[in-house]
């Protein structure tokens, strides 16, 4: 009997131990039931919310580009490309390998997406491969099942139908690279693309609208099973430009194989009509990236093809910045129609001998003859009696020495030196053989062919302070531009100069010239050095480099401006290493303005 009692009591304390067990056991999951239901409810919500709603964000069709007659400049095709969301496929190497069955993906693409799946945030869409055909988009929706987390998109992409006819002056747009992803929030979605340079970057807030959204409700396997709600994108707004496509084109293939930079104003707004550098290059290739073949190519190019020259280059303006010289010395009384300097080929400053480009000298000349020469011994005359500071105030009132406020990337100020900027640079004083190859364009002073079409239109237009501008400028905004403090007396005196550098016998473009019912070019050369130039040239009074390497030519210049007697178009034309500015970038010149004129802008 005690027997049976004590069997009893065992089971009864097992029983009870078991049941204690399962209790505790109980409470646990009853615990962890109610830490995840009512303290981390609203977290675990949240979680189910991402894995049931995908909000994928619409980007905005970009704004278009137009030139001055409404021609489409930049536009936008339609893409379509193949994005994953990592968190909804089970394997993505596994993914990938079935996408790569039907789209050809490479290693470096595929090492791509898995780098940009490690740094994105959970849920957020990653390119796998855009500029996708109608068929490569129908075999991945048939194929559908066997690629979870992997849907298409449809946007679109950036095209430039001039091609390299406006590649510097357009820029391109391209993907956001590490450092402006930190700034823009933008930057994660897959297929936006930012301006990188040119207009694109200057308008880029205009042009790229606002973002939209869409909530979509998604299964398990991340297939979309409806649209929830939709908030649309703002397209960008259009920029319609004053450049004129015919003018550019007939710009750029002036030059033929040459190297080098034309800017072509409206002397009278501002107006840019043509912007020009070369060699070019097709802006399509940076859209959708480059490849590694084609950025050599452009980066090995000698002749930088990826340079803006227009604005980055800055180049000694030569004789073209005598222009600067005679005005400057006119305004200063220096000197005035009739004063003549009499040229014997050399003038000695000191112990230095200043050479004249004529080594037989020009005998005596005005400034209207000397412009008409490009005699150098006059204008070392008038440099010294000026000073290097009068002519550097003359090159600043006539916009040189500055970047002129385009907003271009890399764009150069150029160099208008002074006494001041010597002691800051070198910590020696200005010396006067320094002012006198300053007069000719040379020694320390830099422009650039923007800075020089400026320089020449605030001539022309009778000294009024005009700066390049992207667009049209309305009749209140033209009444605005404030007149310099330059006499109309000098300016025409300064101009006839110019006039007959080209329409006079004897003048240094006079090859150049044309006559269009009576429209005529005036303007002035320019050659400037790149090598020191030996005793024996000097002597021999020849001084050629066409047999010399390309980069140890003379640069060429010209800057000119049509019609003489009312004029309208200032150019300015540099050919990088073309040997004279009178036979190489005169007729460049004359060959844009002929056309300017013929269409009449």
């Amino acid at each position: 009997m005690n027997r049976d009692n004590d069997k009893g009591k065992i089971l009864l304390g097992r029983t009870l131990i078991v049941a204690f067990s399962c209790f505790c056991l109980l409470m646990v999951l009853v615990a962890r039931l109610y830490y995840l239901e009512v303290i981390e409810g609203e977290k675990y919500k949240v979680l189910s919310d991402e894995n049931r709603i995908a909000t994928r964000v619409i980007i905005p069709s970009r704004g278009l580009i137009y030139d001055r007659n409404g021609e489409v400049l930049a536009m936008n095709k339609q893409n379509f490309q193949a994005l994953i969301i990592a968190e909804q496929t089970p394997d993505i190497a596994q993914t990938l390998e079935q996408f790569k069955k039907i789209v050809p993906l490479t290693d470096k693409e595929e090492k791509k997406v898995l780098q940009d799946i490690r740094n994105n945030r959970r849920f957020m869409p990653v390119k796998i491969k855009d500029g996708l055909s109608w068929n490569d988009v129908s075999s991945l929706q048939l194929h559908a099942p066997e690629l979870p987390g992997i849907f298409i998109d449809e946007g679109l992409n950036r095209y430039y139908p001039m091609g390299s006819y406006f590649a510097h002056f357009l820029g391109y747009v391209g993907s956001v690279n590490a450092q402006e992803a930190q700034s823009d929030p933008m930057a994660l979605v897959p297929g936006f693309k930012l301006g990188k340079s040119g207009i694109e970057k200057v308008f880029e807030k205009q042009l790229r609208g606002k973002n939209g959204n869409i909530k979509l409700e998604v299964n398990a396997f991340g297939r979309v099973v409806k649209e929830i709600e939709r908030q649309a994108a703002e397209e960008g707004k259009s920029v319609v430009l004053s450049v004129d496509w015919r003018l550019q084109k007939a710009s750029q293939d002036a030059f033929g194989p040459n190297s080098g930079a034309a800017v072509v104003l409206d002397v009278h707004s501002g107006e840019i009509l043509a912007f020009v550098s070369v060699p070019s290059f097709d802006p399509n290739l940076f859209v959708g990236g480059i490849s590694n073949r084609d950025w050599s190519a452009l980066i090995q190019n000698e002749r930088h093809p990826l340079t803006n020259k227009a604005v980055s280059g800055a180049y000694s303006p030569g004789s073209t910045f005598k222009i600067v010289v005679a005005l400057a010395a006119l305004e200063a009384g220096i000197i005035n129609e009739n004063t003549t300097v009499d040229c014997l080929g050399a003038m000695e400053l000191g112990s230095h001998k200043f050479h004249c480009w004529k080594h037989s000298g020009h005998g005596p000349l005005n400034v209207v003859g000397a412009l008409k020469h490009s005699c150098d011994i006059f204008f070392y005359d008038i440099a010294l009696k000026l000073g290097i500071e009068k002519i550097a105030e003359m090159a600043r009132i006539l916009g040189l020495g500055s970047d002129l406020g385009i907003g271009f990337n890399n764009t150069s100020k150029g160099l208008i030196p002074d006494k001041q900027w010597k002691e800051n640079r070198f910590k020696s004083k200005w010396l006067q053989g320094e002012t006198v190859i300053a007069g000719i364009g040379q020694g320390y002073v830099l422009t650039t062919p923007l800075q020089l079409a400026t320089m020449l239109a605030r001539v022309v237009n009778g000294g009024y302070e005009i700066s390049p501008k992207f667009q049209k400028l309305s009749l209140k905004e033209k009444a605005k531009i404030k007149k310099l403090p330059i006499h109309m007396k000098n300016i025409e005196i300064v101009k006839q100069g110019m006039f007959e550098v080209v329409n006079a016998l004897g003048g240094t473009a006079s090859k150049a010239k044309f006559d269009i019912n009576g429209m005529k070019m005036g303007g002035k050369t320019g050659t400037t050095q790149v090598r020191r130039i030996s005793m024996k040239e000097r002597k021999t009074g020849i001084i050629r480099d066409e047999n010399l390497p390309w980069k140890l030519r003379n640069h060429a210049l010209f800057v000119g401006y049509a019609p003489h007697d009312q004029p309208k178009y200032a150019v300015a034309v540099v050919v990088e290493h073309g040997s004279s500015g009178s036979a190489v970038a005169a007729p460049i010149a004359s060959k844009i303005l002929q056309e300017a004129l013929k269409l009449g802008i």
